[in-house]
């Protein structure tokens, strides 16, 4: 089945920057919002609530996304019967993960009962929620419209700011703005239903793509681990620390985690063209598109460690107030994870996209387990300071155990990893010293560096430029002057 109007790369990063730079700003908006309205203890239960919530949320996915963007890209796959097989799966899903996540819920937390209410509260809109969005950006990916990715998440937001200011209009009771909380997602996912209606007609009777099963282990565990990972530490800290504790963790890690979200623009932009190279047997331009995603997401990856890395302290008074500055040392810490999450991605879905699933799940199950044990060491000695070197290290970890596995690993290091790595530690090792004092004017300087090295390497400018060139403003541009000099 032929896919009509699929866009460019850059019409995609395009599509995805502006939407989900938006979209991250109202969601990071709407976490400072309910962190000051629920001060650090309900905070804390919340952190908790959320993050059994998305590792419920993924259940109902299960790697089903990765699994429907591999068949979406064969050669005449059809995307309707893809689509409804996927969505026939999700509802099974999504059953079985009430019916299972509500039984495990009850034991980790037996005998807590303000705990067990918030997860409850928390969890039955935002993981229906959770999956009808899903339905729509995995067949958006699909077909290579970011544009309706955007819509999506610029709804979900948007939804997400105006319920949780409605329940502070109302001085709402912490549960009840979980509630309104969940229910943000669940409106978002019946939007994202209907634009996937508009694009195809969705019926049940079609027949079920039994592509859809192939390798559907290695991608359910690794899609698991991937969601389970982020949303650790909170679950195992409130084992080791006071809720207020955990809530401070919280406050300093969805900050990155949340901007996080920015190099998944340049992924889910390239994922799809990386997949149809392979199965194309083009395995030069896969790597060499994995080395410039790599090279991208670097990148990006640097840009959004700067600021937190030298102004920890002004973000989190500016964000937050003065009562929470003691977070500001563990949001130093996680800002680096942000370098290596964003290089652990490209690496990873190198993996994926060449069919080294399996490699890929292997990484991270190993990774999961480490994490259990750093966390709950390093946090037992050290508090929240520890819990955010845990964090940092189990992403370097990631990092190393993904690069072994990839093809022309040698390579990848030679052009991209060392280089981009020692380059930047040492500017903020160097800067950290000589400016500690000046925290603005470190941050400037890191960033004018990081532009320098965009000049240095070639390859990485001569492809921001072509990208750049392709763009739908610079398109829009050139049709504006040719009409201009018509005229």
């Amino acid at each position: 089945m032929k896919i009509s109007g699929q866009n460019t790369i850059a019409k995609n990063i395009f599509h995805l920057f502006y939407s989900t730079a938006l979209s991250s700003g109202l969601n990071a908006l709407a976490l400072i919002v309910l962190a000051s309205y629920l001060h650090s203890y309900h905070y804390g239960l919340f952190s908790v609530s959320l993050a059994l919530t998305m590792i419920m949320g993924f259940f109902t996915d299960a790697g089903l996304s990765e699994i429907a963007l591999r068949e979406g890209s064969k050669k005449e796959a059809n995307l309707a019967v893809i689509i409804i097989s996927y969505i026939k799966i999700r509802l099974l899903l999504l059953v079985a993960t009430f019916l299972f996540g509500f039984i495990i819920i009850h034991f980790l937390h037996m005998g807590q009962g303000e705990l067990l209410r918030t997860s409850h509260f928390l969890s039955v809109p935002m993981v229906i929620g959770i999956a009808l969005q899903s339905i729509g950006t995995t067949f958006f990916q699909m077909t290579e419209k970011m544009q309706y990715i955007g819509l999506i998440r610029m709804m979900s937001a948007l939804l997400l700011v105006g319920m949780t200011s409605l329940g502070m209009l109302f001085s709402a009771e912490p549960l009840v703005m979980c509630v309104l909380y969940g229910s943000s997602y669940l409106l978002a996912g019946i939007f994202a239903l209907c634009l996937v209606m508009n694009q195809v007609k969705l019926k049940m009777r079609l027949p079920f793509h039994k592509g859809m099963m192939e390798h559907f282990g290695f991608f359910t565990l690794s899609g698991l681990l991937f969601m389970v990972l982020p949303q650790l530490g909170p679950i195992v800290l409130e084992k080791t620390l006071s809720l207020k504790q955990v809530g401070l963790f919280a406050v300093a890690y969805r900050i990155p985690q949340a901007l996080q979200q920015v190099p998944f623009i340049v992924a889910g932009a390239y994922r799809p063209v990386m997949f149809r190279h392979y199965h194309q047997q083009n395995l030069d331009k896969h790597t060499e598109e994995n080395m410039m995603l790599l090279k991208t997401m670097s990148m990006f990856g640097m840009i959004m460690t700067i600021p937190f890395y030298y102004c920890s302290d002004m973000v989190i008074t500016w964000l937050f107030g003065s009562e929470w500055l003691f977070a500001s040392e563990p949001l130093k810490i996680l800002s680096i994870m942000l370098t290596l999450q964003a290089m652990n991605i490209a690496l990873a879905d190198g993996l994926t996209t060449r069919g080294l699933q399996k490699f890929r799940t292997l990484v991270q199950f190993i990774t999961v387990v480490l994490a259990v044990l750093f966390y709950s060491l390093l946090s037992f000695k050290s508090g929240v300071v520890g819990a955010a070197y845990a964090g940092l290290l189990i992403e370097g970890l990631a990092l190393a155990g993904f690069w072994i596995f990839l093809p022309g690993r040698w390579r990848m290091a030679h052009k991209v990893i060392v280089p981009y790595l020692i380059y930047f530690f040492a500017g903020l090792w160097i800067l950290n010293v000589l400016l500690h004092s000046k925290p603005y004017l470190a941050a400037t300087v890191h960033i004018l560096l990081l532009a320098c090295m965009v000049f240095l390497d070639r390859d990485l400018y001569r492809s921001l430029t072509k990208r750049l060139e392709k763009s739908p403003i610079k398109s829009k541009t050139r049709r504006k002057r040719g009409i201009e000099n018509g005229l």
